[in-house]
């Protein structure tokens, strides 16, 4: 019985777009099918991206770098159990658990600035993108007293019951982003004056997108940086922050 000859791989006329994106277009046809090496790059990619979300924060390894720093570094939790309660409970990954709450309220005074790496849908974003981020930053923030926190089961609003727990005026989280087909390795930061619970995502700014083929550390250092000098100089965060790009050049 003789094979079926295969059916030639048509080219998209707009093939030559895909070197400006990596975006999954102009993938071809072979009859009236995607071609079979573009089926299975999608499958390689959404497996990536389910991987993504079960990989976990390297809390010895990023505590250990910071602690060489000479800052103060706690580690807490959020109320979620497992990760899988944690995918189905957003609300409980908002909350510090009762040990890590009491334990952050131990700290005596106050601090300027505390820096939160959660590990949120992508842990494996913070553990890569974090610390080269921060070794850009810190330079830039001689004068502020410093904290750091590593929270695990975290979504974007633990920061604030973080901030407040430890009496701190500014929050910068780090956070993994959901993962996408392209980026299933994405940081973003979250940064909050005045952190307390019950706040809105109006009182945040947000830098997002922080990968090999996105933001780069230099940039989101200066993004960060200048938001925080903003925040400070104006006692506010969020939508009543806006970035000017002339200034933040000059900066």
């Amino acid at each position: 019985m003789k094979e079926k000859p295969s059916k030639p791989i048509i080219k998209d006329p707009w093939e030559n777009l895909k070197e400006f994106t990596n975006a999954r277009i102009a993938l071809g046809s072979a009859g009236n099918a995607i071609p079979l090496k573009e089926v299975l790059q999608f499958k390689f990619a959404h497996a990536h991206s389910k991987d993504a979300i079960t990989t976990e924060l390297d809390v010895v390894a990023l505590k250990k770098e910071m602690q060489s720093w000479g800052y103060p570094i706690w580690n807490v939790k959020s109320q979620a159990s497992d990760r899988s309660e944690y995918l189905k409970r957003p609300d409980l990954g908002r909350r510090l658990d009762s040990e890590s709450e009491e334990f952050l309220k131990k700290n005596d005074g106050t601090l300027d600035i505390v820096f939160v790496l959660a590990d949120g849908l992508s842990a494996g974003a913070v553990n890569q993108h974090a610390l080269p981020l921060l070794q850009l930053l810190l330079p830039q923030l001689q004068g502020y007293s410093i904290g750091f926190v590593t929270a695990t089961m975290a979504r974007v609003a633990l920061g604030d019951a973080i901030g407040s727990a430890l009496n701190a005026k500014f929050v910068v989280l780090f956070i993994g982003e959901r993962p996408g087909l392209s980026s299933p390795e994405s940081m973003g930061i979250y940064t909050t004056f005045a952190p307390r619970m019950g706040l809105t995502d109006e009182r945040r700014n947000c830098i997002s997108n922080i990968h090999k083929n996105g933001l780069d550390h230099q940039q989101a250092s200066s993004l960060v940086g200048y938001l925080i000098r903003q925040s400070f100089a104006k006692k506010i965060s969020g939508v009543d922050i806006k970035i000017n790009l002339k200034d933040l050049l000059e900066d």
